[in-house]
């Protein structure tokens, strides 16, 4: 086996065990829910719990690697060559009011590049998997993204940071814009299970602002892999940093890319 398949097996073996252990704190988190600082950014014990399980597993197996997790942050050798980027639950607000849209997401970042991802949707049992040059599954069979070309039939989908109350920003007038121009604009809650959704032809394309790169790194390989396009808003590379992506089926990537850039402000809408 190549490293990446083993890579590859071993996030498999975490986000399966961290998924068990959302499944057994599901609905049983009422009195233990917190805020991380804004407003609906919350923290449950499943959080913690999943993460440890994560944790736990590339560390017995990667001990030298370096680590960016949502609620432990930077663990291990910063310096290090391959990094590990882990949401343990990604829709936590989701999971909280038992809505069934989370899921957890490992992505490996090697020299700063996605390239082995892996997401787990516990409670609907959907297992997305990559690794560069190896392909894209779902459930272990090969998936690809939709073939739809043109922005006027295709479905999106977005989401909205939680510093949407303090800034104009928000991604509202992007909603509104975008709503008009397509078939529609879905928003799951989970930006691993946009780009999973992507990556499996459910949806066309999705775009969002506010994310980190744990949010997105295992998302981006296995979108790519599926035959998806992944960059910034404009078109550019991706920086992981930016907080911002837009991807897609590649096909309406340059027309979602345009309006994306020309989306009139929130004040002009009626």
């Amino acid at each position: 086996m190549t490293n990446l398949q083993i890579f590859l097996d071993i996030a498999t073996e975490a986000a399966l065990a961290a998924g068990g252990v959302l499944q057994a704190y599901l609905g049983k988190v009422e009195d233990a829910i917190t805020e991380k600082g804004r407003p609906g950014d919350l923290v449950t014990v499943a959080d913690k719990a999943s993460e440890e399980v994560v944790l736990q597993i590339l560390e017995r197996h990667f001990p030298d690697h370096a680590i960016l997790a949502e609620e432990s942050g930077k663990l291990g050798n910063q310096e290090n060559e391959f990094l590990w980027a882990i949401d343990p639950l990604d829709g936590t607000t989701n999971f909280a009011h038992q809505y069934p849209f989370f899921a957890v997401s490992i992505g490996l970042l090697i020299n700063g590049v996605p390239q082995v991802g892996v997401i787990y949707d516990p409670f609907h049992d959907e297992l997305f998997r990559a690794a560069q040059d190896l392909g894209a599954t779902r459930n272990r069979r090969p998936m690809q993204v939709s073939e739809t070309s043109e922005l006027s039939k295709s479905l999106l989908v977005t989401g909205f940071a939680y510093d949407r109350r303090e800034t104009s920003d928000n991604n509202y007038a992007e909603f509104c814009h975008l709503t008009h121009l397509t078939q529609g604009v879905r928003r799951s809650g989970a930006a691993s299970v946009d780009l999973a959704h992507v990556a499996c032809g459910r949806l066309d394309g999705y775009w969002e602002r506010g994310l980190s790169p744990w949010d997105i790194a295992a998302g981006i390989i296995i979108l790519r892999e599926a035959g998806g396009k992944v960059t910034a808003y404009d078109g550019t590379p991706i920086n992981l940093e930016s907080g911002r992506i837009l991807a897609t089926n590649g096909y309406i990537h340059d027309s979602l890319s345009c309006e994306l850039q020309q989306v009139p402000p929130l004040s002009a809408w009626k």
